[in-house]
């Protein structure tokens, strides 16, 4: 597997804290107000068809179809990343209008799952615009077939440790949502955990959806 020079991931994802000073109202109204984001991008939690259980903070959860677990645009996506498997397999280049779509749903994505995981307040812009998560990965000019074509079969350890993941993010958000709307914050090691998860998790799915062929790492560091 390709290594990651300098032992810095190639797909940069953070968020600006926000822990304390929260809105109440909005918190705890999320879901619903989440609900046309979670429609086109999908909600937080591993999806792409592999893993398709959908949770939300206050409590409530779903099972959406395989592909439609991360929204419309993740159909979409998908679609790009097959016909972006087939071109670098046989072609060793990803067409770059279909890497840019897929950067542009991913940003979309990072933003929207922050705040349906109660990450931040601001509502999020629909499409890419200003706002407080970072979501960064350069187009790879060099592609390895062979990570390439053998991908989803590369990417199933991350998926086993995710459920498992995505299951404590679910409880963890659960209690941070009951802390926001008594106490106003949301608990530090909680919230770290969650940028966590989301930075893996966000990861995960880049590497799956072929923008990268770095392996990701077991880790929910920068």
């Amino acid at each position: 597997m390709p290594e990651t020079p300098g032992g810095s991931y190639p797909v940069q994802i953070d968020v600006d804290p926000q822990r304390a000073g929260r809105n109440r109202l909005t918190v705890g109204f999320r879901v619903i107000l989440a609900f046309p984001h979670l429609i086109l991008v999908g909600a937080p939690g591993f999806g792409l068809g592999l893993y398709n259980e959908t949770r939300s903070p206050d409590g409530s959860a779903g099972h959406s179809g395989s592909l439609g677990s991360n929204g419309v645009l993740g159909i979409v996506a998908v679609v790009a990343a097959i016909i972006s498997w087939f071109a670098i397999v046989f072609t060793g280049r990803q067409p770059r209008g279909l890497w840019d779509l897929t950067r542009f749903y991913m940003r979309w994505r990072a933003n929207a799952v922050a705040y349906t995981a109660l990450l931040r307040d601001e509502y999020p812009p629909f499409g890419v615009g200003p706002y407080p998560v970072t979501y960064d990965v350069q187009y790879p000019e060099r592609r390895d077939r062979l990570t390439v074509g053998l991908r989803l079969i590369l990417a199933i350890p991350h998926v086993v440790v995710l459920v498992f993941l995505d299951i404590a993010w679910f409880v963890t958000a659960v209690v941070a949502w009951l802390a926001i709307l008594f106490t106003g914050e949301y608990p530090d090691g909680l919230y770290r955990f969650g940028i966590g998860v989301m930075r893996w998790t966000l990861r995960v799915e880049t590497y799956v959806l072929l923008m990268r062929d770095e392996y990701p790492p077991f880790s929910l560091q920068r």
